[in-house]
């Protein structure tokens, strides 16, 4: 074989190279476009809800018929609940979602933060507000709104999520408060609300750089407390991790259904109360399936020194100049 064919040779090889780059590269950019009018889809659902569920937080509402408003409203958008309604009050930060039959009603001065999501496809837009019935806690709403808007303005492409928790914790700290420092924004994927790249409420010195076309839930948490949750034993959201040895043919059936329904996304037991003749057999499944590694529990979070707290969230696009607010406007 001459030189010269093997230079042709090799040059046929490098444009097919190029040519297989360009075709995944354009596939990408493609498949990239598709997730990112899902999540803005679910980001407009969700910012119209959020107008109507400001108005549902009322002294003597039901914090369960709230919840089950906001998911409605959700399925009636054509979507799908991203995770179940957390109605959070006064100490409790997160991740109380009120169970079957719930008779637990909004105090005349609680502070209530009502945090939701709405899937289309997967693609959660993860959102939050707090009201305060109280009139009495503008200051500290001020502080997670401030640090909330503060983040989405200095994300975009190579800041690192560091500089965003130091300049989250600037704005709250300079409002004489504390931000919750083991609560965290986090990146959403398709089916992974956390998604392993979390942006800190405080300067912690972390060096991911944001990247474009990532998306993340930015939620500041603000308290005069110790600055820290705690975990609860109330444990009413699990979402499913993988697989394990079963002995109940109900663990077995229960599994199978669940990933078809919610696949990774987090569900609440209250929304599986219909597929069981019995709460104790729903309980007893739900136990082998946690204690076989099958579930993550997640378990209901208290401040430590039983501090208030207040949260706003907003889910992101991160573009080539900043990032782009997909799930509505911050109204306190």
């Amino acid at each position: 074989m001459s030189d010269d064919d093997s230079t042709l040779i090799d040059e046929t090889v490098a444009d097919e190279t190029v040519s297989a780059e360009t075709v995944s590269s354009a596939e990408a950019a493609e498949n990239m476009a598709k997730v990112h009018a899902a999540f803005t889809k679910a980001g407009a659902i969700a910012a119209s809800i959020k107008k109507d569920a400001m108005r549902l937080v009322n002294p003597g509402e039901s914090a369960l018929d709230i919840a089950e408003t906001v998911e409605k409203m959700t399925r009636d958008a054509d979507a799908a609940p991203g995770f179940p309604c957390n109605i959070s009050i006064n100490d409790v930060a997160a991740h109380y979602t009120p169970e079957t039959k719930d008779e637990l009603l909004i105090g005349e001065k609680d502070l209530v933060k009502v945090d939701f999501g709405v899937s289309i496809g997967g693609c959660v837009a993860d959102t939050a507000f707090s009201v305060d019935l109280s009139g009495e806690q503008g200051k500290l709403m001020e502080a997670s709104i401030a640090a909330l808007e503060e983040a989405v303005s200095l994300i975009k492409p190579g800041v690192t999520t560091g500089t965003i928790g130091a300049a989250i914790e600037k704005q709250i700290r300079s409002r004489g408060f504390k931000p919750i420092e083991n609560l965290n924004s986090h990146m959403i994927e398709p089916f992974r609300l956390h998604a392993g790249v979390d942006i800190p409420c405080i300067a912690n010195g972390a060096t991911y750089e944001i990247q474009e076309g990532e998306v993340f839930a930015i939620e500041p948490f603000a308290t005069p407390g110790a600055g820290h949750v705690v975990d609860q034993p109330q444990v009413e959201i699990f979402s499913v991790v993988g697989e394990g040895r079963l002995r109940m043919r109900s663990s077995r059936e229960l599994l199978g259904k669940l990933v078809s329904r919610y696949f990774t996304l987090p569900f609440a037991e209250r929304w599986l109360v219909s597929d069981f003749k019995s709460k104790l057999v729903l309980s007893a499944t739900l136990k082998e399936l946690l204690n076989s590694g099958c579930l993550y529990p997640y378990p209901v979070l208290r401040e430590a020194n039983r501090g208030l707290v207040a949260q706003f969230e907003n889910t992101i696009i991160v573009e080539h100049d900043g990032a782009k607010v997909i799930s509505g406007v911050i109204q306190p």
